[in-house]
């Protein structure tokens, strides 16, 4: 039995207090690897992003708004777990100025300036050790390529391939890659047999490795 980390869901980052930059992450996806995990007897804690969907009663939920906050969040959960499974979707980049009130219009063009925010699966993959670590790329094209690329920077041992389509969506299409850029398995269908294909080769890859 193993103690999984999985990150899920959309992170938010405020220009002021009532806006703020996101995406369509339903958390979907790490719901039902939660399930999947689950099923198999693992032990799962996740860190999930603001969603409207519910996890897996038999998973230790930490919620979280933003990028930084899940980052903190999902490192001190790491330290006391087998493997990461990254799913969520933080936001790449938030303002460099977050103002105190809200932001009136003007008429004219609003300037924002924006930096990249730390990645949350490469920061951890850094300091695996003898963990293992899953990451999901979903790209507009490009996939496979970009995909392998992200494998090889955050230090994964194995990364799904998606499309924007699996975003708020009840399917998904995936592959899962070795850093050899071997294909291990192509999935297409709802995302619970998605889940429980991927569970299935991170069990056999690497929780029942020698």
């Amino acid at each position: 039995m193993a103690k999984i980390l999985i990150t899920s869901g959309p992170t938010r980052q405020f220009l002021d207090p009532v806006r703020y930059f996101t995406n369509a992450s339903s958390g979907r996806m790490g719901a039902a690897l939660a399930e999947a995990a689950l099923e198999l007897g693992h032990k799962v804690v996740i860190v999930s992003g603001p969603v409207e969907i519910e996890y897996p009663n038999g998973a230790e939920v930490f919620p979280v708004v933003s990028t930084e906050e899940m980052l903190v969040c999902a490192r001190e959960a790491f330290e006391d777990c087998d493997g990461l499974i990254g799913a969520a979707a933080p936001c790449d980049y938030r303002p460099v100025r977050v103002e105190s009130s809200k932001i009136a219009k003007t008429g004219g063009p609003l300037l924002l300036q924006l930096v990249e925010t730390d990645d949350v699966v490469a920061t951890l993959g850094a300091e695996k050790g003898n963990r293992w670590v899953v990451g999901f790329a979903l790209e507009t094209e490009d996939h496979r390529l970009r995909a392998l690329a992200k494998l090889e920077r955050k230090c994964c041992d194995l990364m799904v391939s998606n499309g924007v389509e699996a975003m708020h969506s009840l399917d998904n299409q995936v592959e899962i890659l070795n850093p050899a850029g071997t294909i291990l398995k192509q999935v297409q269908g709802s995302k619970t047999v998605v889940a429980q294909e991927i569970l299935a080769v991170i069990q056999q890859r690497l929780i029942d490795r020698p």
